[in-house]
């Protein structure tokens, strides 16, 4: 039994949304039903203005805070900013965490059962984007009648979530925190997501996505690419301080099995993703990330333009160590929304971190979120 935390929102339990409104993506394909898992911390107020969206990253989901029972030993992924007394404080917010299509952990995806078929959609699952998402958030909102909610939130992929939100929906929220994130990736960083997905999709128990049916799961390539998506999450100087060139046994062993920590903790790392994750929900991730780009259909792509929509306030947040969303790219974004003069605050942590650092308890950046969504909750509704 895990110990009473006073500032843990207890214990919580997913909820189901249906959707029986045909939704047609971007990429053309057409879904005649889905679901979306979601779970909420906190209460709604009598206007519902006080309802916070958290998006979720790569791998993410819906449990983004609590616990599921008193021997759950692991809260939500995002338990350190979210509850009562916590920067993102539900004795004032209603905080809604769900499970984007596509997703592997309730929401309709590609290991759910495709009605027209009664197996697995696998293969045929289409590809989502970003602008999908936030679509079916917009239902998701009204579904439980929230018209403006007060913030949305989001870290990494998550924040480029909240970017595509200001400007498809601009009066549907107030506020928009976009931590980590890039207003687009860099060809590096579609580099690294190609070679994690051919890691999966060269599996031979991948078969072409319908590995359902066979009864396997790729594991060795959902093994590799979490390993290589690990590397470029952390900064060289975490693994150096954590790892360094420790070997395991004390003396070099001139074999190939694992002799270094750091060989050690990424297999675990891997062996534990490969366990929980489903394969073609990774593709669609990665894709999704891939493809986000505001600017796509501008002949000058002009992010200032893109932006040019949002009416909502902005607070930035970018961390030193994150060479996968570097500080600069935060900025691209800050310039954008000053050449529209919206309402931005910017801040750079000094973390050690890397990317991950928008996951982990550092004092200045949790101090700052807190600061901020204090100001959200005094304007109320304004």
């Amino acid at each position: 039994m895990h110990s009473p935390d006073l500032t843990s929102v207890g214990i919580v339990a997913p909820q189901t949304a249906r959707f029986d409104q045909p939704i047609t993506l971007r990429s053309g394909a057409t879904l005649a039903s889905y679901e979306l898992v979601y779970e909420t911390y906190g209460q709604l107020n009598a206007d519902k203005s006080n309802a916070v969206l958290v998006c979720h990253a790569l791998s993410g989901n819906h449990h983004v805070a609590g616990y599921y029972s008193d021997q759950d030993k692991r809260p939500g992924w995002w338990d350190n900013m979210i509850g009562p007394g916590k920067p993102i404080d539900t004795e004032h917010f209603c905080v809604i965490g769900l499970n984007n299509l596509g997703g592997c952990h309730g929401s309709t995806g590609p290991s759910s059962i495709d009605p027209a078929s009664g197996k697995p959609y696998g293969a045929s699952f289409p590809v989502v984007t970003v602008d999908d998402w936030v679509e079916t958030q917009a239902r998701l909102a009204d579904q439980l009648g929230i018209q403006q909610f007060a913030a949305i939130v989001g870290g990494s992929l998550g924040g480029m979530q909240v970017l595509q939100w200001s400007i498809t929906y601009p009066q549907r929220l107030r506020h928009a925190l976009v931590i980590a994130a890039a207003p687009k990736l860099t060809a590096q960083n579609i580099a690294f997501n190609d070679v994690a997905r051919q890691a999966i999709l060269t599996d031979p128990d991948f078969h072409g996505g319908n590995f359902y049916e066979h009864g396997v799961i790729p594991k060795r390539g959902l093994r590799l690419a979490r390993m290589l998506g690990h590397i470029t999450y952390l900064s060289d100087d975490v693994m150096g301080s954590k790892f360094g060139r420790l070997l395991r046994s004390g003396a070099f062993q001139y074999s190939y099995d694992v002799e270094f920590e750091i060989e050690s903790y990424l297999r675990y790392q891997g062996d534990k993703f490969s366990e929980s994750f489903d394969a073609n929900t990774y593709l669609l991730m990665t894709k999704a990330l891939d493809y986000f780009d505001p600017t796509h259909h501008q002949e000058d792509k002009s992010l200032s333009l893109a932006l040019k929509p949002a009416s909502a306030k902005f607070l930035v947040i970018a961390f030193t160590t994150d060479w996968r969303f570097a500080p600069d790219r935060s900025r691209e974004i800050v310039k954008a929304l000053l050449d529209n003069e919206r309402d931005v605050a910017y801040a750079e942590i000094t973390s050690s971190h890397g990317h991950d650092a928008f996951l982990m308890l550092e004092p200045h950046y949790h101090e700052l979120v807190r600061a901020y969504m204090q100001r959200v909750a005094q304007e109320g509704g304004r």
